[in-house]
């Protein structure tokens, strides 16, 4: 809750659309909670787990939920309660056993740990967000069933940082050693998993500190879970890069298939033997993630689905940013698993929430997940055709109740509000073809203009105020936003309107069943009066020396402040790269009209450089590191390393390189997002 409001009540508003949810959903139906706990040999063994570099500082907590506990509180009407019983199944944690030789920690983190047993040591699935959490997880697999055999093989499933972040934790919380096993990823991973990272990673972070409510506390009025998991830990971020990728070239052709693989071979399926566990990839690049694959366990006849079926709609366009996902594509790799692995799968898995178990209930859940994707895509597509734009196909839109009556196809984490939104982004982009959408005034002008021509910000807060007591809460936010926005309001006028946003947000927040729409809600009504609070992470050296050269350059131009360097530098300043070691590369980068501008090797437009930089590719990693650091800059770690006899700068211009790097900006990691 906002720190300078009394706490809201719920309004008979929301009281009364939660109530009707309650009479609308099949609440009886225990499964979920029978499946959740099915197999549970260890609960957590400690209240929170540190920082390895701050102990001081929780980077997760075991306790933070109890309110959650559905013996003490089996509702709170702050919550909408199918979220609850949402957030009730992701907080149940600990070690689990899925199938024989097959375990899974949830719990620890926003995603679980998938551990499998074999001939000398131990495969691991999706290793957690971060250093700490997976390190945590790891001792209480091995506490429990006494089994101090190594990590044979690391498999991530996707390139998103919660199923690869914990992975050095798997070899202890200090030192950097890596043993020589498999680190097994699909085709794409390394290039995405760093890309959506460090790219728009600053933006990214700061809206998911929003997405998972990093300011809120948990509490029945605050963070009570995000539907796909409680919340992201907040421990060191780790990447050992894969040594073996799952491709199109590695499928194993008819001719190698065996009886001992137990499905029908098909086309594009590759099978490994890792420490004498036989696991199939199937490849589903552009679903969840850029580059993703699902992995059939034959012996156990068991599936797991990555994150391609889930106990909830999935975002097809998540609310902290990323590129948009393809539900056609979705549904159709769906449609392959159930054809390829349905018929020989006892218990399908994931990398969130827990099992589903019964071959005919594994055949079910897979197609009525692939049924949901399918769905969306094709019927937004006919509203589309029929001259829908976004918003008005989102707020007219409805699943056949068939499939919305199962629990896994509610909007806990994706909703099919914004995901219809997405599709329509996906194929027709963000204009909706009416031109007085064409060139619309950004916030602050529009809310000037706003307020003015509703009579000034007193009637605007009346008005607002009547839909506030009507319950058009959603009126309310968009009307008072121009308040809000508009310059030059009087203080008492400003501070009355970001209490009444406040309020609606809050009331807003109470009413979603979609977890991150609920932390969105009120990660905005606590801004809005204190101010920006976000929580986001730097990125980490595993990361960062992750990087192609080429995704450097382009990392070093995204953050030129270009109308600045345009103006000041009218003739281009190029630039010759050797980087010597591990492997001997070269680039010219020329920053000319404001653009940074990389070549691979020789610029066939450059006669001669201003400067050649010469270094290896460990010291370029450490002045990018430097340059990230709180208070540091590129321009200032690179004249360090020059002094310190580790870059070797030669040519006409040896202070070309520091004016090029002076107009490399950092970004605002705790930009306003609710207020200007």
């Amino acid at each position: 809750m906002p720190e300078n409001i009394e706490p809201i009540e719920p309004s008979s508003f929301i009281t009364a659309a939660n109530h009707a949810v309650k009479d609308a959903l099949p609440f009886s139906d225990s499964t979920d909670f029978r499946d959740a706990s099915q197999g549970q040999v260890a609960v957590p063994r400690q209240d929170a787990i540190y920082s390895r570099t701050d102990p001081g500082r929780v980077v997760w907590s075991f306790t933070d939920y109890g309110f959650l506990d559905p013996d003490l509180r089996p509702e709170l009407p702050t919550v909408n309660p199918s979220l609850l019983r949402q957030s009730q199944l992701t907080n149940i944690a600990g070690l689990f056993q899925v199938a024989s030789g097959i375990y899974q920690v949830r719990g620890y983190d926003l995603s679980n740990m998938t551990i499998i047993k074999g001939q000398a040591g131990i495969v691991v699935i999706d290793p957690l967000a971060s250093r700490e959490t997976a390190h945590a997880a790891l001792q209480l697999y091995r506490d429990a069933q006494e089994d101090q055999s190594p990590v044979s093989a690391v498999i991530y499933t996707h390139s998103h940082v919660d199923h690869f972040g914990g992975v050095r934790g798997l070899f202890g919380l200090e030192g950097d050693t890596v043993p020589e096993i498999p680190f097994i990823a699909p085709d794409g991973f390394l290039e995405h998993a760093v890309s959506e990272n460090i790219y728009a990673g600053p933006a990214m972070a700061r809206r998911a500190s929003f997405m998972y409510a990093a300011a809120l506390e948990k509490s029945p009025s605050g963070q009570v879970g995000s539907g796909l998991g409680m919340t992201v830990s907040t421990g060191e971020v780790t990447l050992i890069p894969p040594n073996q990728t799952i491709s199109q070239e590695t499928a194993t052709p008819r001719d190698k298939w065996q009886t001992q693989d137990v499905i029908p071979w098909r086309s594009g399926l590759t099978r490994v033997v890792v420490d004498g566990v036989r696991l199939i990839f199937q490849l589903t690049p552009g679903t969840e993630a850029p580059a993703e694959m699902n992995i059939y366990l034959p012996e156990q006849r068991t599936l797991c689905m990555a994150e391609n079926a889930t106990h909830t709609l999935h975002n097809l366009l998540t609310l902290r940013g990323a590129q948009v996902r393809d539900p056609h594509a979705w549904s159709k790799y769906l449609t392959e698993a159930i054809q390829t692995f349905a018929e020989h799968t006892d218990v399908a898995f994931a990398s969130h929430h827990w099992p589903t178990f019964g071959n005919e209930e594994v055949t079910d859940f897979l197609s009525n997940q692939r049924d949901l994707y399918a769905y969306l895509n094709d019927q937004t597509l006919r509203l589309i055709n029929t001259g829908s734009t976004g918003i008005e196909a989102a707020e007219d839109f409805e699943l056949p109740a068939t499939l919305a009556a199962h629990w896994y196809n509610r909007g806990y984490y994706g909703s099919v509000s914004h995901d219809v939104k997405a599709v329509y982004q996906r194929y027709i982009g963000w204009f909706d073809g009416n031109p007085a959408h064409l060139w619309t005034y950004p916030p602050t002008e529009a809310g000037r203009r706003y307020v003015e021509a509703i009579g000034g910000i007193d009637n605007l807060l009346a008005k607002a105020q009547v839909a506030y007591d009507e319950g058009d809460y959603r009126w309310v936010v968009e009307l008072v936003s121009h308040a809000v926005f508009a310059p030059g309001t009087p203080d008492d006028q400003a501070g009355r309107a970001k209490q009444l946003q406040a309020q609606a947000l809050t009331q807003l927040g109470y009413g979603a069943e979609n977890g991150t729409w609920r932390n969105f809600f009120l990660t905005g009504a606590k801004e809005v009066i204190d101010g920006p609070g976000g929580t986001p992470s730097q990125a980490g050296l595993d990361l960062i020396q992750s990087l192609s050269l080429d995704q450097v350059f382009d990392t070093l131009a995204q953050a030129i402040d270009g109308p600045k360097a345009s103006r000041e530098q009218r003739e281009p300043i190029s630039l010759q790269w050797l980087v010597t070691e591990p492997q001997q590369q070269g680039a010219t980068t020329t920053l000319r009209n404001g653009a940074l501008i990389h070549v691979p090797g020789k610029d066939l437009l450059v006669a001669k450089p201003q400067a050649t930089i010469t270094l290896t590719r460990s010291t370029l990693n450490k002045v990018l590191i430097q340059a990230a650091a709180p208070g540091g800059s590129l321009r200032a770690a690179f004249e360090s390393a020059v002094a310190d006899g580790e870059i070797t700068v030669t040519g006409d211009d040896p202070t070309a390189p520091a004016t090029v790097f002076g107009y490399v900006t950092k970004p605002d990691t705790n930009f306003a997002i609710v207020t200007p």
